[in-house]
């Protein structure tokens, strides 16, 4: 299935997660942030989304999933609110959403600009190749141009280059920049030596803009902050390729080796 016929077929109380979107033992994380997200998206649709956060409590199996949505407050400017999926009984995905009017206000201050970089048709595509990379990635186009390659011990644990869905999407909200922003591998990959297990705990994504999100190409880059312990702290953002940042992303990973 293609991001837009998952999409379709996601009601306000259950989704159908297809096979050919796994990453490793689990589904893409980014298309269970999407799923999350697309009831919310059609529950409060009078004020843009501002932040989001995800909790990945366990892994998503392909197979019928439920969703739960909840309001939790709604003020003047501001409405909070909630959205669960739960497989087979449990709770394994969950996401807070802010969403926010937008207020006269004496301060501003600009994003800061896309990094000069090589353009998509320059930069490297990442291999597909059957049992090398994640199947989801088959369903993303991308350009490597900063950072060194996975598994290469490299002394910097930063990736960036450009995006974009390798199926045409009719999509340009909130749900497709949430797969577009997670597509990319755990910035610490490329520090270590081998192959290494990761998987997303925690996900906080903010939007400077209301949308519509148009453009082909999306630029992305990423930081390892800290990592210790089996966990790595990273920061991204990722603009569109007019140079507008569009959102700034922070997750916490864990690595198993």
């Amino acid at each position: 299935m293609t991001f837009d016929e998952i999409l379709a077929q996601v009601t306000d109380s259950a989704a159908q997660i297809p096979e050919g979107w796994g990453q490793g033992r689990a589904c893409f994380g980014g298309l269970v942030a999407a799923v999350l997200y697309a009831p919310l998206g059609r529950l409060i649709n009078d004020r843009p989304v501002r932040s989001i956060t995800v909790s990945f409590v366990g892994p998503v199996a392909p197979g019928p999933v439920t969703l739960e949505t909840e309001i939790l407050r709604t003020g003047k400017s501001v409405t909070q609110a909630q959205s669960r999926l739960r497989q087979n009984g449990e709770t394994l995905a969950v996401m807070l959403a802010s969403f926010g009017k937008a207020r006269s206000s004496e301060i501003s201050v600009p994003s800061a600009a896309a990094p000069k970089a090589k353009r998509p048709e320059e930069g490297m595509p990442m291999p597909r190749v059957k049992g090398l990379v994640p199947d989801f990635t088959f369903h993303f186009d991308f350009r490597w141009v900063e950072g060194d390659a996975p598994f290469s011990r490299s002394d910097r644990g930063l990736i960036g280059g450009w995006v974009r869905f390798a199926e045409p999407t009719q999509h340009n909200g909130v749900a497709s920049l949430l797969a577009l922003v997670d597509a990319w591998p755990p910035a610490v990959l490329p520090m270590y030596s081998r192959p290494a297990p990761g998987s997303s705990l925690t996900w906080t994504i903010e939007f400077l803009q209301d949308g519509p999100f148009t453009g082909e190409w999306w630029q992305y880059r990423a930081d390892t902050e800290y990592a210790s312990e089996g966990y790595c702290h990273a920061a991204a953002n990722l603009w569109n390729d007019r140079g507008e940042m569009v959102a700034i992303s922070r997750q916490t990973v864990t690595v198993f080796i």
